[in-house]
């Protein structure tokens, strides 16, 4: 169906006081339970900053009660990410200029003023131009031409087809995103930085309710214990040996079983891991295999470069009568012609230490909302020069993974239900392609019709709903 046909309608339901909607109303407020899925639906598939325009995929019933996005925001995650690293390079100088943004109020809109009409407010207006940052068409040439497109590479053999479901990357690609994301990635490539601040080591402090230093403290998680059931204590020990002093945190996690007196639902993380010596080059005019510094102490010029070993054959045992054995002329080293490295053997080796999703070529496309772009900063240790309200977001946002991770369970298996496919195969909702800001207002308008006529149904006369839902 054309958009102007879910135009109409809403437009014709805006006064639902009308007597001829008497027997829409019912239907208006059996769609109310779906206003949750359609809001979700709206910031699932929210247009990004370097998009001008959205188009998006809606069915809508008949009579204007509800109206849902028919789309899934399936991204290319390594893809997904360089985007956002390259926006928050824009939204730094945004922030140190303040030429197109100032802080906004909210509410933006009045109570009492209605959502606007996209089509005699919106339609004809020209939209902003799409923030994006400006790339080299030589430095950038892999993906200079479709990287700020809304679904990249459809068109090509790197994904599977229309679906958009797998993708498959080249290493030209992926080094050059790779490059331009630093902002967004750790640079750590050695665990044994966090050791005793991995999720295991939470788990444990969690178990007997302690916190290890930078990390946040959580509920206990088990409250009751009875003193009764602990194998060993300081009354029951035949020796009566009796240790007053206090035991430090970070022993208790390490060796749970040793420091503690009724271990519980503990984990024992790893001790150690193998030493790294990668070394992340940030010039990329140096040479893939050099000597770094950090690693060689010793300086490669003081180095003894041939050494003369003369050896006295006379001493050796060796039976005069055998010949020796020597290598014809033409004899050459396997690999000769091959050389050392090439242009891309250090982004290659690069891509190998690389944090997900860089040191990958292929896999699944995620969604939009599922990729967490900051995730690897709180799960390391904020730095102490940082103020208090950036030490307290950081303790936030682990405590609520590590209760996530701790709460997570395997989800039942149940079968798979398609709500839209449903909706769709019914004579009651159509389809069509409306701009994701028409839809947002048309959802705005439609919750405020159910509650307005939920307030009515219910003789809740006392109470007074404004078009900010407050």
């Amino acid at each position: 169906m054309p958009a102007e046909h879910i135009r109409k309608i809403i437009r014709d339901h805006d006064d639902m006081t009308n007597r001829k909607f008497r027997h829409d109303k019912r239907v208006y407020l059996g769609a109310l339970k779906y206003v949750p899925h359609a809001v979700y639906k709206l910031l699932d598939n929210m247009p990004m900053r370097w998009v001008k325009i959205r188009n998006v995929r809606v069915i809508y019933h008949i009579t204007g009660a509800i109206t849902f996005v028919d789309e899934i925001s399936w991204v290319i995650e390594p893809v997904f990410v360089v985007q956002w690293g390259a926006m928050w390079i824009m939204m730094r100088r945004e922030k140190r200029d303040r030429r197109h943004f100032k802080r906004m109020r909210f509410p933006p809109f009045d109570g009492d003023e209605p959502p606007l009409d996209y089509a005699d407010n919106i339609l004809d207006v020209e939209p902003l131009e799409a923030i994006q940052l400006q790339l080299d068409p030589d430095e950038d040439k892999a993906i200079y031409e479709w990287f700020y497109d809304h679904k990249p590479l459809t068109d090509t053999k790197m994904v599977n087809g229309s679906t958009y479901r797998r993708w498959q990357l080249t290493l030209p690609i992926l080094s050059t995103q790779y490059g331009m994301v630093n902002q967004l990635l750790t640079d750590l490539v050695d665990d044994n930085y966090l050791y005793l601040f991995d999720l295991k080591s939470f788990f444990t402090a969690n178990a007997f309710h302690v916190a290890i230093p930078g990390s946040p403290k959580c509920e206990p998680l088990v409250k009751d214990i009875n003193p009764n059931d602990e194998d060993w204590n300081e009354f029951n020990d035949m020796n009566k040996i009796i240790i007053r002093q206090l035991i430090r945190t970070m022993y208790r996690i390490a060796f749970p079983y040793l420091y503690n007196s009724y271990p519980f639902k503990v984990y024992l993380a790893w001790y150690h891991t193998a030493n790294v010596v990668f070394i992340k080059t940030e010039d990329p005019d140096l040479p893939t295999f050099y000597f770094d510094p950090l690693i060689n102490r010793i300086a490669h010029r003081d180095t003894v470069k041939s050494v003369d070993a003369q050896i006295d054959v006379s001493t050796q045992d060796y039976d005069n009568e055998e010949e020796e054995f020597v290598l014809p002329e033409e004899f050459e080293p396997l690999l000769t012609g091959v050389p050392l490295y090439t242009d891309d053997t250090a982004n290659v080796i690069a891509l190998v230490w690389a944090p997900r999703p860089f040191n990958r070529r292929s896999d699944r496309t995620r969604r939009a909302l599922d990729i967490s772009l900051v995730k690897s900063c709180y799960l390391e240790h904020c730095p102490s020069e940082h103020p208090v309200k950036v030490r307290v977001s950081y303790q936030k946002l682990l405590k609520c993974f590590v209760l996530n991770a701790l709460h997570h369970r395997k989800p039942n298996p149940q079968k798979k239900r398609y709500l839209f496919r449903s909706f769709k195969s019914t004579k009651f909702f159509q389809s069509t392609t409306l701009d994701w800001v028409e839809f947002g207002l048309q959802v705005c308008r439609e919750g405020y019709n159910m509650l307005s006529l939920l307030i009515h149904r219910k003789n809740l006369n006392c109470l007074h709903l404004d078009y900010n839902f407050s």
